[in-house]
């Protein structure tokens, strides 16, 4: 087999989640798992790390190789085109070598017939560059245009900034499970095996990775002495702040990573909910690698009869669903399957947990709101309207050095700290 040949799977499976994601819908995570399956280790990196890197880019690169097309090629051919360019432009690979491959990846997917075209395009982008894509904004950073309005609106002095970072890979951060090991312990660890890292700011439990690992490779996971988690949202546990004894609600839990940290906190009485049960299975997996214990339930937070016995809870965890604007950089296929329309529904399901939620939590506890997006129509503006319309509850006020104020609450640009964007609020509920 040539190398162009042996190269050509990882290119072809790169191409074929492109196009699973821009084409059909789906999201990246789910398209590169079934077009990866029958690769190698190595391939399987190599796939990815394509097709995270044309989606980050996607309509810049479609804006570069447009002039050469006379028009727009079916989708899977088009998708293996971008690959191709963003091969030639960002990545560490020989340009022979990625337009052969490219090309051979043709007979992989079926296009045998379009090996001139790609040739062609690829060869004449080697040659004489990457032309001017123009100054709009949402070319020059590969947003959706309605994307790039929303976040411009919403953070009007630091917009480009924000737009650029979700471009940018995130780092790899680890959070250590304080009940099996302390940070400095792991970090010993991770060094005698040749990792280094240093500790995460503003997140105690937290280590940043020099160089991201594949699962496989981290020490200790298996035995439960670490978890995979962003620095952001490890700033939920500090804001909850359980107690040994205390009875708290996480309310959109899966896969359960801040129930877990909850819990690595304190010996706390805990109820997970979530309306996956699969999700709830996976949660469930995540508390017995990590040796804990919570109640889990498959249920809808919102339909508060199917699962609460009417004790009520001393706090509660809701991270609620939302559009993930502030993990874009590690999921860009965010960019193009979210919708205006979708904003506004977030935006609706938060307002409506808040109102289920709020009966359940005791006067006197405090309700964690806490959101990966970026847009204040998910963040600031339900949790103010909320307070406006529930007279016993009351802001408290984040006192903290990560982030900036928010009209309410407190909320972290992607970036910041080498965190995902985030959005952070503390509610509680008057005494009686």
């Amino acid at each position: 087999m040539s190398d162009a040949a042996a190269g050509s799977a990882p290119r072809a499976a790169a191409a074929r989640a492109v196009s699973a994601v821009i084409d059909g819908g789906r999201s990246l995570d789910a398209a590169l798992a079934e077009a990866v399956v029958a690769l190698s280790a190595a391939d399987r990196g190599l796939a990815a790390a394509m097709a995270f890197g044309t989606l980050r880019e996607h309509r810049r690169l479609a804006a570069l190789i447009a002039p050469r097309l006379k028009r727009r090629p079916q989708p899977l051919l088009h998708a293996l085109l971008l690959v191709g360019v963003h091969q030639l432009e960002a990545m560490r690979v020989p340009p022979h070598a990625a337009v052969h491959a490219s090309v051979a990846a043709t007979r992989a997917l079926g296009l045998s017939k379009a090996r001139g075209l790609v040739n062609a395009v690829l060869r004449g982008f080697q040659r004489d560059g990457a032309p001017a894509v123009g100054d709009a904004p949402g070319l020059r950073y590969s947003h959706p245009d309605w994307l790039v309005d929303a976040i411009r609106a919403d953070w009007p002095q630091a917009w480009t900034s924000v737009l650029a970072a979700n471009n940018a890979q995130a780092p790899m951060h680890l959070r250590v499970n304080a009940r099996r090991i302390d940070r400095e312990a792991y970090r010993a660890v991770l060094a005698e095996a040749g990792f280094e890292a240093v500790p995460t700011p503003h997140a105690p439990d937290g280590l940043t990775l020099d160089t991201p690992l594949a699962v496989a490779d981290l020490p200790g996971f298996a035995a439960g002495e670490v978890s995979i988690q962003d620095g952001a949202a490890q700033l939920a546990a500090d804001l909850v702040d359980p107690v040994d004894g205390e009875r708290v609600l996480d309310a959109c839990a899966a896969p359960g990573n801040k129930t877990a940290h909850l819990l690595e906190r304190a010996a706390a009485d805990v109820l997970a909910l979530d309306v996956d049960g699969e999700r709830v299975a996976t949660l469930e997996a995540t508390l017995t690698r990590l040796g804990l214990a919570a109640r889990t339930r498959t249920a809808d937070a919102r339909a508060v009869d199917s699962w609460w016995d009417g004790r009520a809870f001393d706090a509660i965890l809701l991270d609620a669903p939302c559009s993930g604007t502030g993990v874009i950089r590690r999921h860009p296929d965010i960019k193009w399957l979210r919708r205006p329309t979708d904003i506004a529904a977030a935006a609706e399901r938060q307002g409506a947990l808040l109102d289920a939620l709020w009966p359940t939590l005791a006067p006197g506890g405090r309700l964690v709101y806490a959101t990966c997006s970026i847009l204040a129509a998910e963040g600031a503006d339900p949790v103010a309207a909320f307070i406006a319309r529930q007279p016993d509850a009351h802001e408290r006020p984040i006192a903290a050095d990560w982030g900036e104020p928010a009209a309410t609450g407190r909320r972290l640009a992607p970036g910041a700290h080498g965190f995902d964007g985030f959005y952070y609020a503390v509610l509680e509920r008057r005494p009686d």
